[in-house]
């Protein structure tokens, strides 16, 4: 299966741990020209970039903030100024709101409103944002690939505050509208909807909760985050030839755990 991935230029949103890091290796493996975005953290981004280009693939790495939603045109320009027009984004950057994922205990009536606005500004504007961008040089190909990252918990649910899995949720409908916006320009865009990952960036949860997940699915394992990596990698490459506005699930996702999140 030729992926077809050699010298496309990807864009990695929150590319310096987890599922980001693991699917810029894959592209990297792919012999792809990778574009890492972090936070706060260049140091990782820079590791990631290391790793992908010992894999045969070429790096680099530049600032975006959701929270900053011109980082995101900002981002986007830097790449094509380096590289060219986008081939690929992968919308994978997500923001939590704190430290981790949303506490279970807070009642949904206790989440301020502004919370509400900057919940969805990140993770579903921030989102649309760096579709935005990235647009107008994949018609102008007449080819491209779009991932968007979102969440479990969009279908499950949470319990406590509900501005995150709002937010994920509404990547759905806006790859829905994308499809019949750019399919006759050769753009594909779906979203990959992992179940609770087990990557080097989600803390710490008791083995006797994993495996009691893990024994919820039909594979009796929870995906790490390379088992993601490869699905994005297969959707955002050649070997996707006319999937579209379609919803992925991984393994994991049978595995329902609406108490700790996806």
């Amino acid at each position: 299966m030729d992926t077809e991935l050699r010298d496309r230029v990807v864009l990695v949103t929150g590319g310096s741990t987890g599922i980001g890091a693991a699917t810029a290796r894959a592209y990297g493996r792919e012999r792809a020209r990778v574009a890492i975005t972090y936070r706060a953290n260049r140091d990782k981004a820079e590791k990631v970039a290391a790793d992908v280009e010992a894999a045969g693939g070429q790096a680099y790495v530049v600032r975006l903030d959701l929270e900053d939603l011109p980082s995101v045109g900002l981002a986007v320009e830097a790449v094509e100024a380096h590289w060219g027009a986008i081939d690929v984004l992968v919308a994978n950057a997500v923001r939590w709101g704190g430290d981790g994922p949303p506490d279970p205990s807070v009642r949904f009536e206790d989440v301020p409103l502004a919370e509400w606005e900057a919940m969805i500004n990140a993770n579903l504007v921030g989102a649309a944002a760096a579709v935005s961008a990235v647009l107008p040089g994949m018609r102008a190909k007449g080819w491209g690939r779009i991932v968007l990252i979102s969440s479990g918990v969009a279908e499950d649910g949470l319990p406590g505050p509900g501005p995150y899995g709002t937010a994920k949720s509404g990547l759905y409908g806006l790859a829905r509208s994308l499809a019949w916006n750019g399919g006759r320009d050769g753009i594909l865009v779906n979203v990959v909807a992992p179940g609770l990952t087990l990557t080097d960036s989600r803390p710490p949860i008791p083995s006797s909760i994993l495996d009691a997940l893990a024994a919820a699915t039909p594979t009796r394992r929870l995906s790490d985050a390379d088992d993601v990596a490869r699905i994005v990698a297969f959707l955002g490459s050649a070997a996707n030839g006319n999937l579209t506005g379609e919803l992925i699930r991984d393994g994991s996702s049978a595995a329902r755990a609406p108490h700790i999140g996806g």
